[in-house]
């Protein structure tokens, strides 16, 4: 009788991680699209933050910000970890960290920080503790 109540839970428990596991391959295939999406976004934000005239875009760039509206859905709210790693206290060094912005890792899409900011990003992920 106990073998027959099993067979549910490890079907269900079969089923969630192959969901998972075809979920993960399409976000892997998609990932210049959500870089593209993340792109657009941050450029309506930037219009209208950009209309001061006398500053680059570099010199606008606010990581915590920028980190609020890319970051927190992986990396949680506290930069933590959640889905993505945690990104207090990071082994990492400065180039490791804009390696991994820039071209993404796992499921993180690269493209979501422009070129230029890539570095005040990183410094700023260095900075959390």
């Amino acid at each position: 009788m106990q073998k027959n109540a099993i067979v549910p839970y490890i079907l269900i428990m079969a089923f969630g991680i192959g969901l998972i596991f075809f979920l993960s391959l399409e976000g892997a295939n998609n990932q210049e699209e959500i870089a593209a999406e993340h792109a657009e976004e941050d450029g309506a934000g930037g219009e209208e933050q950009g209309n001061d005239g006398g500053s680059t875009e570099s010199a606008e760039f606010d990581p915590e910000s920028q980190a609020q509206q890319s970051c927190v859905s992986c990396h949680g709210s506290s930069y933590e970890g959640a889905v993505g790693p945690s990104l207090v206290d990071t082994e990492l060094d400065q180039a490791g960290i804009e390696e991994i912005i820039a071209n993404g890792k796992g499921a993180m899409p690269g493209g979501l920080i422009e070129e230029e900011n890539i570095p005040a990003m990183a410094e700023w992920v260095l900075s959390l503790e």
